[in-house]
């Protein structure tokens, strides 16, 4: 008897963490960042490596930063949102061209459309890595005094667009 009650306890404690663990919303991980300072960088702005880009430019202005790569096919499933996006609103949106080839991304761009007000190239990562990336795209809505609002992990949604970037950036905008 002893012999069948121990794999069947090991069986219901993984049933109970799998359970668990189906439950969880992946795209909504806790992110320290939220309520805090955005970081601070400096990065060449993607086709005119001559100029730079600091969120300090963005102060007094809600804005969103977007992560994303040209290698990135979960960044293709989104672009269309974005595209539509900077069409009909007028918050800034800044793209953070992820450990790319910037030939690469200015291609990408020309081909599926640059819905950015400007892209800025993290060649190594590093700025990613300060902004808690786990992997593209990732979005952040970052309010007029540079706190970070919202981090939304993987490819918006229609849905995460008008029920939670939308209604956010109204907020904050008012």
């Amino acid at each position: 008897m002893k012999r069948y009650l121990i794999p069947l306890l090991i069986f219901v404690v993984l049933l109970v963490f799998l359970v668990i663990g189906l439950q969880l919303k992946p795209r909504e991980v806790p992110s320290p960042f939220i309520g805090k300072p955005a970081p601070t960088f400096s990065l060449p702005v993607l086709g005119k490596e001559q100029a730079a880009f600091s969120p300090d430019q963005m102060q007094g202005k809600v804005w969103i930063l977007n992560v994303w790569a040209s290698w990135c096919v979960a960044c293709r499933e989104e672009h269309p949102l974005l595209v539509d996006f900077a069409k009909s609103q007028s918050t800034p949106l800044i793209g953070l061209d992820y450990k790319d080839k910037p030939e690469a991304a200015k291609a990408w761009l020309k081909q599926y459309g640059d819905p950015y007000q400007l892209s800025i190239s993290d060649l190594t990562g590093q700025v990613g890595i300060d902004y808690g990336v786990y992997g593209v795209p990732e979005t952040f809505v970052i309010d007029r005094s540079g706190i970070i609002r919202y981090k939304h992990i993987g490819p918006l949604t229609k849905e995460a667009m008008s029920q939670k970037i939308i209604p956010l950036i109204r907020k904050l905008e008012q």
